[in-house]
């Protein structure tokens, strides 16, 4: 298969790529810098191909895609993410069109130009990291939830649009993993998994073809009362003190 992979140099997206390359398949990565990208992976597998690109740059990412797989895209990752880094009561704007920039342009950035790709074989998938932060407004991530929330509706309705003309699409909605990103939070993380764990789950997922996959399981159960509850309770129990962060 040809998989191409936004924000492919760390974390779950560097994960993804190196189960997919240990199988053999055809790996299109790119990041804004690929300085992060393991020399010793890079060297190891001659079917890698990797793109120094930012995903809110449409043309520079046509250019990567195009160039990797103009004919046969089987799969794609928008993946590529900005997170909060350490929280803060007062709202960060320039930081938050950052994040809206990168994780929801971004994504529809992906998922345009592969599909022009995809269409015409009736034939592939599309996959987007989204949150299990999508699901609520958190204290002190308004933007990241709310990018997150608008990753999670796009992929909805395109599941709905796109399965009849035989493209899938997924939206993964992980909670807390070991990654670059994650290590920038300055509050606690629970049921912290490692990037490796997290790929094998995605991958699985895919396979499946799940529209929606949210995990870990415990974190599920937990987003799904905080979904469902009523907001004014949810408001409540996110002011306690055992949900208060230190802020910078």
């Amino acid at each position: 298969m040809n998989i191409f992979i936004t924000g492919g140099t760390t974390g779950i997206g560097l994960a993804l790529a190196k189960l997919y390359l240990e199988e053999g398949h055809r790996v299109g990565v790119c990041a804004r810098n690929l300085s992060k990208f393991p020399a010793e992976i890079r060297n190891k597998y001659k079917q890698l191909v990797c793109y120094e690109v930012d995903v809110t740059n449409r043309e520079e990412l046509y250019k990567a895609i195009h160039d990797f797989a103009p004919v046969e895209l089987d799969m794609v990752f928008a993946n590529a993410g900005r997170s909060v880094g350490a929280k803060s009561k007062t709202p960060q704007f320039s930081v938050a069109n950052e994040i809206i920039d990168i994780n929801v342009k971004g994504v529809l950035n992906t998922f345009d130009i592969a599909l022009e790709i995809m269409m015409p074989r009736k034939k592939g998938h599309l996959i987007a990291t989204a949150s299990v932060a999508g699901f609520m407004g958190l204290p002190g991530a308004g933007a990241y939830s709310a990018s997150k929330a608008a990753v999670l509706k796009l992929c909805e309705s395109y599941a709905l649009d796109l399965k009849p003309r035989g493209i899938n699409v997924t939206a993964i909605a992980p909670g807390f993993v070991d990654t670059p990103l994650t290590k920038q939070n300055n509050h606690k993380m629970p049921f912290l998994m490692s990037a490796d764990k997290a790929a094998r789950l995605i991958k699985r997922a895919i396979e499946k073809k799940k529209v929606l996959y949210i995990f870990p399981f415990r974190m599920k159960v937990v987003v799904s009362i905080l979904d469902k509850m009523p907001r004014s309770l949810y408001r409540l129990i996110m002011n306690l003190k055992m949900f208060n962060y230190s802020e910078e």
